[in-house]
């Protein structure tokens, strides 16, 4: 859908210069210099307690899972909204704004020393719980839905297998009788003229003048036709031969009853559980979103740490790349910060082992970098 923005963001952060202040201005000026590059805000980060070195490490490879784990929530969330919402998919994009649309940081202040451990633990969980639950609700809709559309396929499709409730009466039937039985018959419309002349020498004893035309789709008319019990069997092997097809149907006016309620019963079921699910969703993507958001704070925070040594002294930014000069962009970034990083040049082929710099995310940079993707939505 070409109209659709793409929203992608960059989270990085460079070392505090004389202050965090002015590595901020420098990086505005930076981008703003060339035509706007990208739409630049601060992305303040708690000063969070750092334990030791080892833990950085160790921590640094655990969040790398946990973000993956928790975009796929927020994309599964996001995706069972377009599903959930099937004919309106112009408004899933509105029914997706984290926290009313302020991807705004929430942060936890806690004393506690290891602040990075307990925030990761907090997230995990509350992800965790939210993927459940999203489990258990789709797969109980989804089950409502998939027994509805079965249904409705029952009384739609053709005539040899479609439900007859809602064809037949109870007037098109001899019913209660010994000896005659009222029996439906698919006739090709191609054939009908033929049908009209023939049933009634189909076998012996059908009662004359006893069919009419019930309902008719596209090819063929639904007719009944009446004759004694002994000859059915005749009767169905010569309509064979004239491509009359006989359909296995006894007449249950319980049973017909039953299919209608429960339809009417599967129906009523969906339509009262689609409101509270769209707000389900929509409040458990915000709260999966959120997390996502505090995950590569704490990602920033600890590759920082990592990166650029203590005392804690960074300053981190959240970028929205204009679309078509983000090739630009990199080149102005990397203008900026090359020197972060002697070795830079080095490392972009080889697979050194730096700590904070996490491999499975191929690119790398002098600077640590995010990359915030939200189009969640693959739209087919």
């Amino acid at each position: 859908d070409k109209d659709r923005k793409m929203t992608e963001f960059w989270l990085i952060s460079a070392p505090g210069e004389k202050t965090c202040q002015q590595t901020w201005e420098k990086l505005n000026a930076a981008t703003t210099k060339h035509n706007n590059l990208s739409t630049n805000s601060k992305f303040n980060i708690p000063d969070l307690k750092v334990g030791t070195l080892d833990v950085l490490v160790g921590l640094s490879d655990e969040l790398a899972k946990l973000d993956a784990f928790v975009e796929s929530v927020v994309k599964k969330v996001a995706q069972y909204m377009a599903d959930v919402l099937e004919d309106s998919k112009d408004k899933v994009q509105e029914n997706l704004l984290a926290n009313g649309g302020k991807q705004g940081q929430r942060e936890h202040k806690t004393g506690s020393s290891d602040f990075c451990t307990v925030s990761f633990l907090f997230i995990f969980k509350g992800v965790n719980q939210i993927d459940n639950d999203l489990k258990a609700r789709a797969s109980a809709y989804n089950n409502l839905k998939g027994n509805l559309q079965n249904l409705e396929r029952k009384n739609a499709g053709s005539l040899l297998t479609r439900s007859l409730a809602d064809v037949v009466k109870k007037e098109d039937f001899v019913v209660d009788s010994e000896y005659l039985v009222t029996l439906l018959v698919i006739v090709p419309k191609s054939n009908y003229n033929d049908w009209v002349k023939q049933y009634e020498t189909l076998a012996e004893m059908v009662v004359p003048r006893s069919s009419n035309v019930l309902f008719e789709d596209q090819d063929s008319y639904l007719c009944n036709v009446t004759l004694f019990r002994k000859a059915v069997d005749d009767f169905k092997h010569k309509a064979r031969e004239f491509k009359f097809m006989v359909r296995d149907f006894q007449y249950n006016e319980e049973e017909m009853k039953a299919d209608k309620e429960e339809m009417t019963r599967l129906s009523t079921d969906k339509k009262k559980q689609f409101g509270p699910l769209v707000r389900w969703l929509k409040v458990n993507f915000s709260e999966a979103f959120i997390a996502w958001i505090h995950v590569k704070a704490l990602r920033v925070f600890v590759e920082s740490v990592l990166r650029y040594g203590l005392p804690v002294n960074f300053q981190a930014m959240l970028l929205q790349p204009n679309q078509k000069t983000m090739k630009k962009l990199r080149e102005v970034l990397y203008e900026l910060y090359k020197h972060l990083d002697s070795s830079a040049a080095a490392i972009i082929d080889a697979t050194m082992d730096i700590p904070g710099l996490n491999l499975s995310q191929q690119e790398y940079y002098p600077y640590v970098y995010y990359k915030i993707d939200c189009n969640l939505l693959e739209f087919k």
